[in-house]
């Protein structure tokens, strides 16, 4: 699965420093001109399925007409953006391509942000029109109006709210075209605020493009099924909705995970392609039926967005046929790792090696670059056609995301901390920010994390730092035991403590029912520090 070789490259560029080269966009087309190639070649392929509706790419290239002629009668113009706060259906996806068609940007809000930070992350994006479904609109509620902004109802049952059905122009409108340059806007998406109030990450046309292009290597195009089980308003589920509507496949929509829905669409649509968070895959392979469901269509299965662990790889690879492929990489773009699992199986305790044309290395607390050697260890940052525009109306927060070499050329920072192998394979130590300083030595989280897996008792795990007194900061676990299991948090920390160095023992073990987490699957590893008492 090697990449295809990129054509000749043309004009379009990234943004960079003034004095510095630009790195080249091959052969750049916007997504809603490819989806209306799609619509007069393949005018009955099915380009989306929610449930039992289904939209061809004649339907879907009608309905985006109609949303971009909509808008435009609205008063928007080319760099505009509406919001989107809703579970996925095809009028999410309908809505998103009509706005890109339009000139418009798109800032999907995640549902389960309460109202003031959907009021506030829509403000930010400078949104006048705001589409909500049933729940999320009952959830927000009135507190969400603000001066200048529509709030429109994806279902029938508006409740007050204006309609979809009323809002759109009438069938067979056609909106002014627009020329779509590879550095407009195609997204702003706000990060999970994790670690803060959420930023707007914009993201262009070219970007994702430039994932389009890295994408060609799983095969995406028509005949391909991709099923769609993680949310539309994360960067993680359109690393593959981009590709698979750019080369005329079908997403198979999935408003919320469950196993046993996902295994049943995987089977009767015959799925081909899939992303999915490690927490994801480790439900489906505790699942009680996984093994009696005919998965062979599946090709390209894709994880992304948190620690992937070696042996749930090994797991996926050889229970579920087709290919595994991991991506490391973030939502503000930068440098992006790929690890074939399929092709690499002695290499599933790292993230791959850098993607084509993306240029990944290692700095020093001063921000000094390192050598790139198995012993050196850094700050990982990247540099690829793939990188945010910025944070959006935080211009200080850009910059502090970003690194520049020698030569002035713009890398974007990860926080994560990380060497490479001898083979020149990414190996993920863990977050800066969450490297623990205890007595002055450095203890990553994933080795005990790792060590403490390593006990039978034990399904799930965390470990984070917390103030001490004699130390500065000590390590506090977190522990899901199994099912069954009656070890106490005394037992297990000792179990742990003797088989660590003593600079790495833990002070304390929590049992937990279970790990918060993002919709993506991340460990909120804030919360579990704030919420640790002594």
């Amino acid at each position: 699965m090697t990449p295809a070789p990129a054509p000749a490259p043309t004009l379009a560029v990234l943004p960079d420093s003034p004095q510095s080269p630009h790195i080249p966009l091959p052969d750049f087309r916007a997504l809603p001109e490819l989806i209306a190639g799609h619509a007069r070649e393949r005018p009955h392929d099915p380009a989306t399925i929610s449930g039992a509706q289904t939209l061809d790419y004649a339907a879907l290239n009608h309905a985006m007409d109609r949303v971009a002629a909509s808008l435009q009668r609205d008063g928007c113009r080319s760099g505009d953006t509406i919001a989107i706060c809703a579970l996925a259906c095809n009028a999410y996806v309908v809505l998103f391509m009509g706005a890109l068609r339009a000139g418009l940007a798109v800032a999907p809000l995640a549902p389960g942000s309460t109202p003031a930070q959907i009021a506030g992350m829509t403000a930010d994006a400078g949104a006048k029109h705001l589409f909500l479904d049933a729940a999320n609109a009952h959830a927000v509620g009135a507190a969400l109006t603000g001066p200048g902004v529509r709030r429109i109802r994806l279902d029938d049952s508006s409740d007050g709210d204006e309609t979809l059905a009323a809002w759109l122009a009438p069938p067979g409108s056609r909106p002014q075209p627009v020329a779509i340059e590879p550095l407009a806007p195609f997204n702003i998406i706000y990060s999970s605020g994790t670690t803060g109030t959420p930023k707007g990450i914009v993201q262009s046309h070219a970007m994702r493009w430039a994932q389009v292009r890295r994408a060609e290597a799983g095969g995406y195009g028509p005949g391909n099924v991709t099923l769609i089980a993680t949310p539309l308003y994360s960067n993680t589920t359109l690393v593959v909705v981009v590709p698979t509507l750019a080369r005329g496949g079908c997403l198979v929509l999935m408003p919320k995970f469950d196993c046993a829905d996902y295994l049943r669409l995987a089977e009767a649509h015959r799925a081909t392609h899939t992303m999915l968070v490690p927490v994801q895959y480790q439900r489906l392979m505790n699942w009680p039926d996984f093994d009696r469901h005919d998965l062979s269509s599946f090709q390209f299965k894709a994880c992304t967005s948190a620690p992937f662990r070696a042996e749930l790889k090994a797991e996926v690879l050889r229970r579920w046929p087709g290919g595994l492929t991991e991506y490391y990489g973030m939502t503000e773009g930068g440098g992006s790792c790929i690890l074939y699992c399929h092709l690499f199986p002695n290499k599933l305790h790292t993230v791959g090696q850098p993607a084509e044309q993306h240029d990944i290395r290692l700095i020093d607390e001063e921000g000094r670059e390192l050598p790139r050697r198995p012993d050196v260890v850094g700050e990982v940052v990247g540099r690829s056609p793939a990188m945010m525009n910025g944070y959006h109306h935080q211009p200080e927060k850009s910059r502090e995301a970003e690194w520049r070499d020698a030569q002035g050329r713009r890398f974007i920072r990860t926080g994560d901390v990380g060497r490479f192998d001898e083979d020149g394979f990414l190996i993920l130590m863990d977050r800066r920010k969450d490297m623990i300083i205890s007595g002055g030595f450095n203890i990553y989280p994933s080795d005990l994390e790792a060590e403490l897996r390593r006990h039978p008792a034990v399904a799930d795990v965390a470990v984070v730092g917390v103030a001490s007194a004699d130390w500065g900061e000590t390590p506090v676990a977190f522990v899901v035991r199994r099912d069954g299991c009656d070890d106490t948090p005394e037992a297990l920390r000792a179990w742990l403590n003797e088989r660590v160095g003593k600079t790495q023992r833990l002070a304390d073990l929590k049992l937990v029912d279970e790990l918060p987490r993002s919709a993506i699957g991340k460990v909120l590893k804030r919360e579990l520090r704030d919420g640790w008492r002594a």
